[in-house]
């Protein structure tokens, strides 16, 4: 019985339409088939090798199971061409793993090379379609194999005999040094034609050329580059070419508790993981995805602001009914499996100003006017101005009653804040006088119906006691600025309440067993992006070695491949959630940037450069973390 890997002990590949997970041990436990949001046809993540896995090793030897053997790994420069050495007594392979930008067929690729002596080796791959659900009807044609059901074809084509041996297609072969063989996995409609048979060595020069040349418009230059470039490696993965859509993971239902019901599907564009990711891109110059993405959301809101949801499929579907998958038992047991997602039908009012902040973003760095955009822009504003008052269900979509979250409120005036900016440089034809007047409304009822004057920090909602992490985003936006004492008082009362001794830092309280403030039973684990939000607002309010030292701490979390899951749990010491999450690897790329800004100032004459400027009777003048952060630096 294979041993249930950790999250982090897998790696990516992907080709920027959908992703495989390639576990330590040789195996692809996950993969959907012709999208990231398809049914999987590898479902082993989330069950057992049964539901569907391919794992390329060396064969085992008599007198001990190779199902322990760990491969030692690395990417490929800086590409998504995986690399994995085996070790034995007889000699040593290498393994290349990965998926070429799409051209026709989506193919994964496996190249086993040898390096030293002649190492015996096995590719077992057990296909099933339809998450886990169906075994394929498995023969050969022409000289080559596949697998079909139902409206998937699945062919395997390699230069060692293969057979089929109780659903799974089976090739034990031997390697050389100086010898290598390759094995393609192609996907095609079961109707359509075979896929051709491509070669894999050009497909390895082509898919090494792409990062490289992608790779090379990275302008960060600052410390923890390595990890900044990775971080944009796992953005772009994340990213579905044609339409611009970005997923927020590629994977649902790992859990934020082992064992827990904390079990979600994160393969759909929201538009506040989207506009932050983007928010990443721009900073460290890759306007083309902004372009893309912005192209994106006038087609998925269309001319219907007014119904604008979180979150939507990747080319724009509004339809993703939340369902269960009872046959999958779940990773580590963690029940239910999920797929679509329920949370597409909340009310979430941060999103406006998520969205509008981008678009700020977007202009700030160059991206050509589109007037398309502001009339949706402005749309968007008008709709927010009607609805800001009402109670939502915040940014970790609550499944309980809604409330007043002090997070939405904040985003509500940044959504009108950069809009006046926006209209005062000329970018927008609105009328600001009423939008000025509109966001000193929203600044002076979240200051005084959200904030807890006897304890000195905002809290989670108008009236409650609980404090949220989204409060850190306060001085990160603008709202107030760092030096001011309330902000001072909320950073430390969310170390104080909700942070490990270590800095890690939760969403906001759970209950355990009985049903909490959002509607579920369990806990869950820290969450990644919420510590690196402690690590800004520990750098602007001048902490700058608390700053850095806990964004070393989170660095170390970080698997052997530089990836981050949702959220880590300190008590089992191990990544939690959906991996890799865009959430996080975006929290990294812009921790590692205002880090790096800050030093630079500080490292200059006393005096030359003000860091952050108090605040002044006026918002607009407020300077947000993005105002500190020359774009493309």
């Amino acid at each position: 019985m294979k041993r249930i890997p950790r999250i982090e002990q897998y790696g990516l590949i992907g080709d920027m339409q959908t992703s495989a997970h390639v576990c330590d041990d040789g195996s692809i436990d996950w993969l959907c088939l012709p999208r990231f949001d398809s049914p999987a046809v590898f479902t082993g993540l989330l069950g057992t090798p049964k539901h569907g896995t391919w794992r390329i090793a060396p064969a085992a030897p008599a007198d001990r199971s190779s199902s322990e053997a760990v491969a030692e790994r690395r990417y490929r420069g800086d590409s998504l061409v995986l690399e994995s050495v085996w070790r034995t007594e007889a000699g040593s392979v290498r393994v290349r793993d990965f998926m070429p930008p799409r051209d026709g067929a989506p193919q994964v690729i496996r190249i086993v090379e040898g390096l030293t002596g002649e190492v015996s080796m096995i590719s077992a791959m057990r296909p099933r379609p339809g998450y886990g659900s169906v075994s394929p009807w498995i023969h050969e044609v022409g000289g080559r194999m596949v697998a079909e059901a139902g409206v998937d074809a699945l062919w395997l084509d390699t230069c060692v005999p293969q057979v089929e041996k109780d659903g799974v297609m089976v090739s034990a072969f031997s390697v050389a040094a100086g010898q290598s063989v390759a094995f393609v996995l192609s996907w095609c409609p079961s109707h359509a034609a075979a896929p051709d048979v491509p070669d894999p060595e050009a497909a390895l020069t082509e898919t090494l050329t792409f990062w490289e040349d992608w790779t090379r418009d990275c302008t960060y230059e600052g410390p923890y580059r390595e990890a900044v470039v990775r971080s944009l490696i796992a953005l772009k993965a994340m990213t579905y070419e044609p339409s611009g859509g970005i997923v927020a993971a590629p994977t649902t239902s790992l859990p934020e508790e082992i064992g827990g019901n904390r079990n979600w599907d994160y393969r759909y564009t929201w538009l506040r993981d989207a506009s932050t990711t983007l928010a990443a891109l721009l900073g460290t110059g890759y306007l083309q995805e902004a372009q893309a993405w912005r192209r994106w959301l006038l087609r998925a809101v269309a001319g219907d602001p007014e119904n604008l949801q979180i979150m939507y499929g990747i080319t724009g579907e509004r339809d993703l009914q939340e369902r269960e998958l009872p046959w999958l038992p779940g990773y580590e047991g963690s029940t239910p499996v999920r797929v679509g997602n329920g949370a597409a039908d909340q009310l979430q009012l941060d999103v406006y100003g998520e969205v509008i902040d981008t678009l700020y973003l977007a202009h700030e760095s160059g991206v050509a006017h589109c007037a398309d955009t502001a009339v949706l822009h402005q749309r968007l504003v008008e709709h927010l101005a009607r609805r800001w008052q009402e109670p939502d269900e915040g940014i970790w979509e609550i499944r309980g009653a809604r409330r007043h979250f002090v997070h939405s409120k904040v985003m509500a005036w940044v959504a009108v804040d950069r809009t006046i900016r926006l209209a005062e440089a000329g970018a927008l034809d609105i009328d600001v006088a009423p939008l000025i007047e509109l966001r000193a409304t929203i600044h002076n009822e979240v200051c005084t119906k959200g904030f807890d004057r006897v304890r000195n920090t905002f809290t989670q909602s108008y009236g409650s006691q609980e404090l949220d992490a989204a409060t850190l985003l306060i001085p990160c936006v603008g709202f107030l600025p760092p030096t001011d004492p309330r902000v001072i008082g909320t950073v430390d009362a969310v170390r104080r309440e909700l942070a490990t001794p270590d800095g890690l830092v939760r969403r906001y309280p759970t209950t355990g067993g009985r049903a909490g403030m959002d509607g579920l039973t369990g806990d869950e684990g820290t969450f990644v992006l919420c510590s690196f939000w402690l690590v800004d607002a520990l750098a602007l309010t001048g902490r700058l070695d608390e700053a850095h030292a806990l964004f070393e701490r989170l660095l170390a979390l970080r698997n052997d491949l530089g990836f981050l899951a949702e959220e880590y749990d300190p008590v089992r010491q191990r990544q939690v959630g959906n991996f890799p999450q865009a959430f996080s690897h975006m929290g990294l790329i812009q921790s590692a940037r205002l880090l790096h800004l800050l030093a630079m100032r500080s490292s200059r004459p006393h005096g030359a450069v003000a860091v952050p400027a108090p605040c002044s009777t006026s918002p607009s003048t407020r300077q947000t973390r993005a105002d500190l952060m020359p774009q493309h630096a």
